[in-house]
């Protein structure tokens, strides 16, 4: 079969084994020969979607990124509360690591000085969508009194961000998922707020010193 010729789903299976090839091994972890080995189809097929590997790993980038926005979405829409969107936006994460993968994105920026450009720009669109996202649930969090936090918005979220990202690498590298929920419900404590019965002990307690 030409390259021409190949079936219309065949850009979508090539995205879906080299997606996991990447969130597996790294991005520098595998070759077309494995992707072309696995689909069954030849190099030449692979090059005439994606002329070149820049190119494949621009489009994973960019349909990681379509899926995060579309969860991001849904989290909006069936979530009112902040502190339950930071939860639910947590849960993400760990469903990618129950599956013995990593962040997609997370892993090519562990590969980013090896990356070329477009990658790198690419991979800095899909931060910072993320980041602007959970900026927005922070600032909206702390203005109704659903979160508690010192600092900017968008200092905490590119922290939240980076402290997720870490976490995932390290539960991995441990092979220990309870390390990330662990991780995952310190940092929610630290952005909860007491309620009011929880509040009532304390101030109790205070009042008699």
């Amino acid at each position: 079969m030409k390259p021409t010729e190949t079936p219309p789903d065949t850009v979508q299976r090539i995205l879906e084994v080299a997606s996991r090839l990447v969130q597996t091994r790294g991005f520098n972890g595998f070759s077309y020969a494995h992707i072309a080995a696995e689909l069954g189809v030849t190099k030449a097929s692979l090059h005439y979607h994606f002329p070149s590997k820049a190119d494949l790993g621009r489009r994973l980038i960019e349909q990681y990124e379509r899926s995060f926005v579309e969860a991001l979405a849904h989290i909006e829409a069936e979530t009112a509360g902040a502190l339950e969107r930071l939860r639910r936006y947590m849960r993400i994460y760990s469903g990618v690591l129950g599956n013995e993968q990593m962040c997609l994105c997370g892993m090519l920026a562990a590969e980013h000085g090896t990356l070329p450009a477009p990658m790198r720009r690419t991979l800095q669109h899909y931060f910072d969508v993320n980041e602007a996202w959970l900026a927005k649930v922070l600032e909206q969090g702390r203005d109704n009194g659903d979160l508690r936090f010192d600092g900017s918005p968008g200092d905490v979220a590119a922290l939240l961000l980076s402290s997720l990202e870490g976490a995932m690498m390290l539960a991995r590298s441990y092979g220990d998922p309870k390390r990330f929920k662990s991780a995952t419900e310190r940092l929610l404590a630290e952005f909860g707020v007491p309620s009011a019965a929880a509040a009532r002990p304390r101030a109790r307690k205070a009042a008699r010193r």
